[in-house]
């Protein structure tokens, strides 16, 4: 079976990238032997419409899961839609992380797990609203339809930002040495 994997370079070494429409590559792994494609991400900075774009080019090219750290609505409408199944708080090595898939250790998402345009670079929620609050509010709300639901979908970026953060740590001591 074909699962795309967001990563931040084009081989199973890489870095599971937590952005799923504007991460600079898409590795399409076969997992009964661990091959892949590593895809140049097309969409990185496009103005709009990323989320979109990425869930195309990954159903396009067969995948019937996406492994990545976080997951917007339109991207995930547009992966449900195509019958792409979504897990996202997947963090560290590509290669581990198809592992841990193919052992059983993730759940679908059941929702998005960020708002709109949070993988701009502009920080969570802050989309291009112009600084009126038309980044956050609604869209915000939508991801998470129920308080406990978002509290869960926060808990798991914290995890998955938590883990970023020890191993960007490791790497820091490593470099010192």
């Amino acid at each position: 079976m074909k699962v795309a994997v967001t990563a931040t370079g084009p081989n199973l070494d890489a870095d599971v990238d937590p952005r799923f429409g504007r991460c600079p590559y898409f590795l399409i792994v076969e997992t009964d032997d661990m091959t892949f494609e590593a895809l140049e991400n097309p969409n990185v900075s496009v103005g709009g419409g990323a989320g979109i774009q990425s869930a195309q080019l990954v159903a396009e090219k067969g995948a019937k899961v996406v492994l990545t750290g976080n997951c917007g609505p339109n991207a995930y409408q547009a992966l449900s839609a195509g019958g792409v199944e979504v897990i996202v708080g997947v963090s560290g090595k590509v290669r581990d992380a198809v592992e841990q898939y193919k052992a059983g250790a993730f759940a679908a998402a059941q929702q998005p797990s960020v708002p709109s345009h949070f993988g701009m670079g502009m920080g969570p929620g802050m989309g291009r609203g112009m600084g009126f609050g038309m980044g956050r509010g609604m869209a915000a709300r939508s991801a998470a339809a129920v308080p406990q639901d978002e509290v869960a979908a926060l808990r798991q970026q914290l995890e998955a930002i938590q883990q970023q953060l020890n191993r960007i740590l490791e790497r820091i001591k490593d470099l010192e040495k």
